[in-house]
């Protein structure tokens, strides 16, 4: 009988009560992963490493960030907006990173996963400081994973957009008429992807299956990044 693919991996999940955090942390134990869920903000400088240093010895870390998106016109949004945005996704990125990379290279093993947005592969009106901050995670993931690719440690991320989670797609959202008519207006697909479709896939870039990819940017979002 063939384990699970992902049975004996210690897995760490950052802010694990959000956005996608809490379909990662079933979907990832149902293929057989030793789930570390840290639910703690990563907003101060030593969060980061902390958790890695509580999380032990692990496999592979899936990075999920996650913070309500500004609105703002571009020439309304505020230096507070701006670094505070970043503060949340960008700046904690580079700090778990920096953290998890050592013992990876070490052992020559290792898996980052960064559950990015699409955001920053299209462009969208009133988004200019939250694609921002996205788009530097997305150019950071693939950066890193070029330099480290030579130690067997494999970075990528997933950039989703219209994935069920209840930070950006809560089931108010999902329920406004106005919403439903802009998703079969822009998403080819029809409807939102499943959160543990999305799930199930991170699940195979943490896997042994998945040691080709290198610094790869996975567009997650029913054909959106498409149109």
């Amino acid at each position: 009988m063939n384990q699970p693919a992902l049975s004996g991996k210690r897995i760490l999940v950052t802010q694990a009560d959000v956005f996608m955090g809490p379909d990662l942390c079933t979907v990832l134990a149902e293929h057989g992963a030793d789930v570390i869920a840290d639910t703690q903000a990563m907003h101060s400088p030593h969060a980061p490493a902390a958790a890695l240093a509580q999380a032990g010895d692990i496999d592979a870390l899936v990075i999920n960030l996650a913070v309500p998106a500004p609105t703002s016109l571009a020439t309304e949004a505020s230096d507070a907006e701006w670094n505070d945005t970043f503060a949340a996704l960008v700046h904690p990125l580079h700090r778990l990173v920096r953290a998890a990379l050592p013992a990876m290279i070490a052992r020559r093993s290792g898996k980052i996963l960064l559950m990015g947005s699409a955001s920053a592969l299209r462009g969208m009106k009133r988004a200019s400081t939250y694609s921002a901050a996205r788009g530097a995670q997305l150019s950071y993931i693939q950066s890193v994973g070029v330099e480290v690719a030579p130690h067997q440690v494999q970075v990528n991320a997933i950039a989703q957009n219209f994935v069920e989670n209840p930070t950006y797609f809560p089931p108010e959202v999902q329920a406004n008429p106005k919403f439903q008519q802009r998703l079969a207006r822009e998403v080819p697909l029809g409807r939102l992807v499943g959160a543990r479709e999305d799930a199930a896939f991170a699940a195979y870039l943490c896997s042994d299956a998945a040691h080709c990819f290198v610094g790869q940017v996975f567009p997650v979002c029913g054909g959106w990044v498409a149109r």
